[in-house]
C-alpha cells in the first residue's frame, strides 16, 4: 500500500514537472522572454527573444521545439503533448449601448492631428464600412480637441477682460487699441517660428501664445503710459514720443531678453519632455522678438499718428467757429 502511494506521488511530481517545463518552453517561444535591456537616452527598452511570427503560426514548427530532459537530454515538444485547436469567443465591448472594437496606435510623430487627418482621409477613400458602422478616433487627439474647445472660450474671455482693464487705465479706446496692436505681430512671429521649425500647433504652443500676448501687452502698456506722462508735463506729442522711446528702450529690451534667454535651453531640448518644451519656447522667443520690434519702432509712430488726428479735428472746428 505504501509503495502504491509513493509511486502515485512520484508520478504526480513528474507530471507537474513536465507541465511546468512545457509551459515555460511554449511561453518563451510564443510570448517571448526578456534577456536584456537597451538604453536609449533616458529610456529603457527590453530585449525580447521569441520565435518569428511565421513560425509561431505553424503548429508543426511548434511541435519541433526542444524540451530539455535531465542535464543533457532533449525531446521534441510534440512527443510530450497533444496539440488541439479550439475556437474561443472574444469579449464584446460596449460603449453607450454600441458595440466597440478598439485599435491602439503608438505614434512616433508629434503631429498627432496631421496623422489623424491623413488616417481619416484614407479611411474615407479606401475603406467601405458596412451599414451602421462608424470610425471614431480618440486618445490624445480627442484630448487635443477638448483642450482647443476650452481654449477657444478661455482665451478670448481673458483678452477681452484685459482690454477692459487697459481701457479703464487710459480711458481711451484709441490707446487701448494701440496697446493691443502688439499682439497680432507677436502672434505672427510665433506662427512663423513654428512653421520654420516644422512644429505643429499644440496645446503647449497655445500656452506659449498666451504668455506671449501678456508680454506684448505689458511692453505696450509701459510705453503708452510714459508717453501720456510726458504729455501731461507739457511736452508736445513728438517730443513725448522721442524722449519716451529712448527712456523706455532699456526696460523693454530687458523684458524681451529675459523672456527670450530664459527659454533658449527649452527651445533646443532633446531629452525627455522636449516635445512639450520646444513648441512653448519657440513661440515665446520668436514672438517676443517680433513684439519688441513693434513696441520700439512701430508703436511710437502709431501713437503720434493716432494722437495727432483728434488735435487736427479740434483745430479745424475752432477755425470754422471763428
Amino acid at each position: 500500500m505504501a509503495d502504491d502511494i509513493n509511486e502515485s506521488l512520484a508520478a504526480r511530481e513528474i507530471e507537474l514537472c513536465v507541465n511546468r517545463i512545457v509551459k515555460q518552453v511554449v511561453n518563451v517561444a510564443l510570448a517571448g522572454q526578456v534577456v536584456g535591456t537597451i538604453l536609449s537616452g533616458s529610456k529603457r527598452n527590453d530585449i525580447v527573444v521569441r520565435m518569428p511570427e511565421e513560425l509561431r503560426a505553424d503548429d508543426e514548427q511548434i511541435k519541433k521545439l526542444p524540451v530539455r530532459v535531465g542535464d543533457t537530454g532533449l525531446v521534441r515538444l510534440g512527443k510530450l503533448v497533444e496539440f488541439e485547436t479550439l475556437k474561443t469567443v472574444e469579449p464584446i465591448q460596449h460603449d453607450d449601448g454600441l458595440r466597440r472594437a478598439a485599435l491602439m496606435v503608438n505614434l512616433k510623430t508629434r503631429n498627432i492631428e496631421g496623422y489623424v487627418r491623413d488616417a481619416e482621409r484614407r479611411i474615407h477613400e479606401q475603406v467601405k464600412l458596412p451599414e451602421n458602422y462608424i470610425v471614431q478616433l480618440g486618445g490624445q487627439f480627442e484630448n487635443l480637441q477638448q483642450a482647443r474647445a476650452r481654449l477657444a472660450i478661455v482665451v478670448p474671455t481673458a483678452l477681452a477682460l484685459i482690454f477692459v482693464l487697459i481701457f479703464l487705465a487710459f480711458c481711451s479706446l484709441r490707446q487701448a487699441a494701440l496697446v493691443y496692436s502688439g499682439i497680432p505681430l507677436a502672434v505672427t512671429g510665433g506662427v512663423l517660428a513654428l512653421w520654420l521649425r516644422g512644429m505643429p500647433f499644440s496645446i503647449t504652443a497655445a500656452v506659449g501664445f498666451i504668455a506671449l500676448s501678456g508680454v506684448a501687452v505689458l511692453n505696450g502698456l509701459v510705453m503708452i503710459a510714459y508717453f501720456n506722462q510726458l504729455r501731461e508735463e507739457g511736452k508736445s506729442i513728438r517730443d513725448s514720443v522721442i524722449e519716451g522711446s529712448l527712456t523706455r528702450l532699456r526696460p523693454v529690451l530687458a523684458t524681451a531678453f529675459v523672456a527670450s534667454l530664459g527659454f533658449v535651453l527649452l527651445a533646443i531640448a532633446t531629452g525627455t519632455g522636449a516635445e512639450v518644451q520646444r513648441p512653448l519656447a519657440t513661440v515665446v522667443i520668436d514672438g517676443v522678438l517680433s513684439s519688441t520690434f513693434l513696441t520700439l519702432v512701430l508703436l511710437p509712430a502709431l501713437y503720434e499718428w493716432v494722437e495727432r488726428k483728434p488735435k487736427r479735428a479740434t483745430d479745424n472746428t475752432a477755425i470754422g467757429n471763428v
